[in-house]
């Protein structure tokens, strides 16, 4: 056996993970082409990468299949349930940063708060018959947040492709999604509620509390963790 190193498998954060290991002493790198999934690891032995979607590592995290994987907090929260009893998060790695907020037309002057939404939602739902949709690909994440916020009369619809387009094409009267810089809410006449996030993102290290260990995994994480300073 091994430890099993889950990674990004393309993309700006698997350069930015390749190169926080390579600070601290551990080399990752791509082996073969573009389209095959392998990976090295040269600095530490006992260790070995796996290279999968960022979307993908937290359920191999949880059922165990790797030991350690690099992906967004905000991914973990939203496919883990009780994620906490499942992964140990082990180092912010200081990339990957985005906010999951909750945004609204420009054009609702009145709605700048939880509070105010949930005024909107209901004088929409009085007005149209059905509820308020709220387009997003982080159901649980939003659910949570706005049953915390004292929100009623709304739906989720699921978004996978572009969420902020969902108003313009008429799917959706708000989103919620997660964002950097804000550049697209605002090119598709949108606002950021005046409240907290529902999440501050970041792309984190987290480690697997189901992966089954030897003697010698134990004595390779420990000299991993050690060489990271985590």
């Amino acid at each position: 056996m091994s430890i099993k190193l889950g990674v990004p498998s393309k993309g700006r954060l698997m350069e930015k993970t390749f190169d926080w290991f390579g600070a601290r002493g551990v080399q990752l790198s791509r082996t073969g082409s573009e389209r095959e999934y392998a990976g090295a690891v040269e600095g530490v032995d006992g260790v070995s990468l796996v290279l999968l979607s960022a979307g993908e590592i937290p359920r191999e995290l949880a059922a165990g299949r790797i030991h350690l994987g690099v992906t967004g907090t905000d991914l973990i929260r939203e496919k883990l349930v009780q994620w906490d009893q499942k992964v140990e998060p082990l180092a912010e790695l200081g990339f990957g940063q985005a906010d999951l907020i909750v945004a609204v037309p420009a054009a609702w002057v009145d709605v700048d708060t939880l509070d105010d939404l949930d005024g909107a939602a209901a004088a929409f739902r009085a007005t149209h018959g059905f509820r308020m949709r709220i387009a997003t690909k982080y159901h649980r994440l939003v659910r949570d947040y706005l049953r915390m916020g004292g929100v009623a009369d709304y739906q989720l619809v699921d978004s996978q492709g572009a969420t902020e387009g969902t108003v313009k094409n008429l799917t959706a009267e708000a989103v919620a999604d997660i964002t950097s810089t804000g550049e697209t809410l605002r090119a598709n006449h949108l606002k950021v509620l005046a409240e907290e996030p529902v999440l501050r993102s970041q792309a984190t290290l987290f480690r697997s509390r189901a992966a089954k260990m030897n003697d010698a995994d134990r004595d390779a994480l420990r000299t991993l963790t050690d060489m990271l300073g985590v």
